[in-house]
């Protein structure tokens, strides 16, 4: 599994080669078929291994908390600090999110499901602590932020096809992921007086703006 990890942790899943894994390693394809079917299975393997990992890095630290600002914060530090330290993991990670097989699609998003269920939960835990505003629940602003992932990596993966350089995407969606949430959490704009709050408050209820 270690050969399999270097290759598909330094390319894609289209450009990785079993000839490669058993060239560089002195394996024979014969040892590789026999616990493996296809590359497929191979490649799901190694995406399991690196989500298992990441998932074991991350959840001792899952009920953590100060602030929102700061939880996610010390969140999104501790999945940089893994990625720092496992590229391996890192890169099959990435091209699970940003350029994964169609055909595996259904197979990653199940092997991906543990991995969800602790951004939910983290995400949960947050969203308990802020006031949200009025005809917003838990369950509402959970699911837009798990929305938002999804939009917010597909936006990534568009950029595949423009020829950007990979590890500078990479770069870009850690981040601005940060910012994104922060943004999402508390809004682009902040009233700069009492009295834009009011007309804030106002607009948002239908009325009109008694203080103009």
């Amino acid at each position: 599994m270690t050969a399999a990890i270097a290759e598909f942790g330094t390319k894609s899943y289209d450009t990785a080669s079993i000839n490669t894994i058993c060239s560089e390693n002195n394996l024979s394809k014969g040892l590789i078929y026999h616990n493996f079917k296809s590359k497929d299975e191979l490649y799901l393997q190694c995406v399991k291994i690196s989500y298992d990992k990441m998932l074991a890095y991350l959840e001792p630290h899952s009920m953590d908390y100060e602030d929102v600002r700061t939880s996610m914060q010390k969140m999104l530090e501790l999945r940089q600090q893994f990625f720092q330290d496992n590229p391996y993991y890192a890169n099959i990670f990435f091209n699970t999110i940003l350029q994964p097989p169609v055909h595996l699609l259904a197979s990653i998003r199940q092997i991906r499901k543990e991995f969800d269920d602790f951004l939910i939960k983290r995400y949960r835990l947050m969203i308990h602590h802020l006031d949200l505003k009025e005809g917003i629940t838990e369950d509402m602003a959970l699911d837009f932020l798990m929305t938002f992932h999804e939009m917010f990596n597909g936006y990534f993966q568009s950029k595949i096809g423009e020829n950007k350089d990979y590890h500078e995407l990479i770069e870009a969606h850690e981040g601005k992921l940060s910012q994104m949430l922060d943004i999402i959490l508390y809004g682009i704009a902040a009233p700069k007086n009492v009295n834009d709050s009011h007309r804030l408050e106002v607009i948002e209820n239908g009325g009109t703006d008694s203080l103009s």
